[in-house]
């Protein structure tokens, strides 16, 4: 699977932890040295700012969707490659969704647990077949794993975790699948 296009769902905000900031950087970087688009929430702020000025700042490719009741909340970033200024978040996901190969989860809050779930439930459901990476900085999502574990263990989910989704703990490690 080639992946041209990477969708970062991540949150508006930066968190209390450092690292995830930084690990934000870092994939930026990463995806603008290796010439992959990052698809993303359009934002400057908080970690979501981070991702796409660090792949700017090395001349990668950014897209942001955003919609128009978050234009002047969020904060929408003038510098990107491209900037989508949708109706709602129904159409910004979908559109997010339309325009990546694949998927990488970073801290975040509602919102990115949001897209998180709805990426899986798609993909559970053969309305998409994106690879899905959470980036578990700090062990972040350690607690919600833990929970998806206990659903498969309880015999709710249609296939393992593991074949739903990547876990990895740095951004380092989501080159091996690039």
């Amino acid at each position: 699977m080639s992946i041209k296009s990477l969708a970062v769902f991540c949150g508006s905000k930066s968190g209390v932890n450092p690292l995830y900031v930084e690990h934000a950087k870092q994939l930026g970087y990463i995806l603008a040295e290796k010439n992959i688009t990052l698809v993303y929430g359009g934002s400057t702020k908080g970690i979501m700012g981070a991702v796409a000025n660090a792949a700017l700042e090395k001349k990668g490719k950014v897209i942001g969707v955003m919609p128009k009741v978050l234009v002047e909340w969020e904060h929408q970033h003038l510098g990107l490659t491209e900037l989508h200024e949708v109706a709602d978040m129904h159409v910004r996901k979908a559109l997010l969704y339309e325009k990546c190969d694949a998927a990488l989860i970073l801290p975040g809050g509602y919102g990115t647990l949001d897209e998180f779930f709805e990426m899986l439930t798609w993909n559970q459901l053969s309305i998409h077949d994106k690879k899905i990476f959470v980036l578990n900085s700090d062990g972040f999502y350690d607690h919600l794993i833990a929970h998806m574990k206990k659903m498969e263990e309880e015999k709710f989910l249609y296939d393992t975790v593991v074949e739903r989704m990547t876990i990895i703990k740095e951004p380092a490690e989501l080159g091996k699948y690039l």
